[in-house]
């Protein structure tokens, strides 16, 4: 357990709790201490860093007390884990906290603490759940991405380079898709990038194999190097430590990635500019921006607290990395495209299908474009 402490001052306001259990700034007091709470490690170079750059980034521009710690990878672990760091009241003021394994087990516990805060990432507690949710869990604020908008962006973006000419692309329209599991916010990442090829690219096959796991690169690397062969130019990464793997067979074979949750190329660039080239852009969620935005919010008295709030293109809760790596590999009508894709995503005028929803209508992982809704968009414009 590694623990990260970053200490200042910080003249915040106390809490007022009413109906919905916004905050009030009403005097001054000590600095706000955070906890967060890592049911991994860091160093993913994704999700939980992404995380971390949240924390860091209230801790100097707010003057804000961060303290993290990392529950490491056996899962065993993470139950007891974050009910400790729950019970340390005096060791913090808002409990930052993420991903769907951990959803449940704060949700249970929150109501020990009703004078603390919790943010909730990447999931939402079960409120209207009274054996999950004592009370009404009114004291945890949940964040959600609209995953599956950022993806249709890079599905969009997959399909539209494997006809761009670039040094490694072939002839045939195939794009892979590795997930840590077959879950359903993983398969809103996979449905999509499927959605968003076939908006280019009717011929668009594709291949999707889950690694079962989120910490094991040599999984990824075996399932990337299999997608290749088969006639991927392009494989997304959406398994976590599993998906470094994967930008090793990328650049071993000589083909590309897309990375995931953060900026990977432009982390990984520091160490391996190499296989970094390999990695033309990252589906982000923008976990550190919903923080900062969560944390603005809460000391200005209006953070909705006893809700869930879903972050999407329009939110800025996700979007594609646009790097030097990406504007060097990717053509300027291609470019323009993604920008319009993006505004028209979020202004409404694209609908993203989504697993999130009933059964009939729930978008579904598929191998081709068959089964996929019709969209009106003119790409062709762009890809003249």
């Amino acid at each position: 357990m590694r623990r990260i402490k970053l200490l200042t001052l910080l003249v915040i306001c106390s809490l007022v709790f009413a109906g919905g259990l916004a905050l009030n700034p009403v005097h001054a007091q000590d600095a706000v201490r955070i906890t967060y709470v890592v049911n991994g490690v860091l160093g993913d170079k994704s999700f939980f860093d992404s995380g971390q750059r949240g924390v860091d980034k209230i801790a100097d521009e707010y003057d804000a007390e961060v303290n993290t710690i990392e529950l490491g990878v056996d899962p065993a672990n993470w139950e007891t884990g974050l009910a400790d760091a729950m019970a340390a009241t005096d060791d913090y003021d808002i409990l930052i906290a993420g991903t769907f394994q951990m959803v449940d087990y704060l949700a249970k516990n929150a109501d020990k603490y009703p004078d603390k805060v919790y943010m909730f990432f990447d999931a939402s507690v079960a409120y209207d759940n009274p054996d999950l949710c004592a009370g009404g869990c009114k004291n945890v604020y949940s964040i959600t991405y609209k995953q599956n908008e950022g993806s249709f962006l890079a599905g969009v973006y997959a399909a539209a380079m494997t006809t761009s000419g670039l040094d490694g692309m072939n002839a045939d329209a195939v794009i892979g898709a590795v997930g840590g599991q077959d879950i359903p916010v993983i398969n809103d990442f996979v449905v999509g990038y499927q959605q968003g090829a076939c908006l280019v690219n009717k011929d668009s096959k594709f291949l999707t194999q889950y690694a079962g796991n989120w910490n094991d690169p040599a999984k990824g690397k075996e399932i990337a190097l299999a997608m290749y062969q088969q006639g991927a130019d392009i494989v997304f990464q959406v398994a976590g430590g599993t998906g470094v793997g994967i930008f090793e067979a990328a650049e071993e074979q000589g083909k590309y990635a897309i990375g995931v949750d953060s900026d990977q190329a432009t982390i990984i660039a520091e160490t391996d500019p190499e296989q970094a080239a390999r990695i033309l852009t990252s589906m982000q969620k923008n976990v550190d921006n919903s923080l900062v935005r969560a944390f603005e919010l809460y000391k200005d008295g209006k953070l909705p607290i006893g809700t869930a709030e879903a972050l999407g293109l329009k939110e800025g809760g996700v979007s594609l990395s646009i790097n030097d790596i990406y504007k060097a590999a990717t053509p300027e009508n291609i470019q323009k495209l993604i920008d319009a894709v993006t505004e028209a995503v979020g202004n409404g005028d694209i609908s993203v299908g989504t697993v999130f929803t009933d059964e009939a209508s729930a978008a579904k992982v598929a191998t081709d474009c068959s089964a996929m809704p019709e969209m009106t968009f003119d790409v062709a414009e762009y890809l003249k």
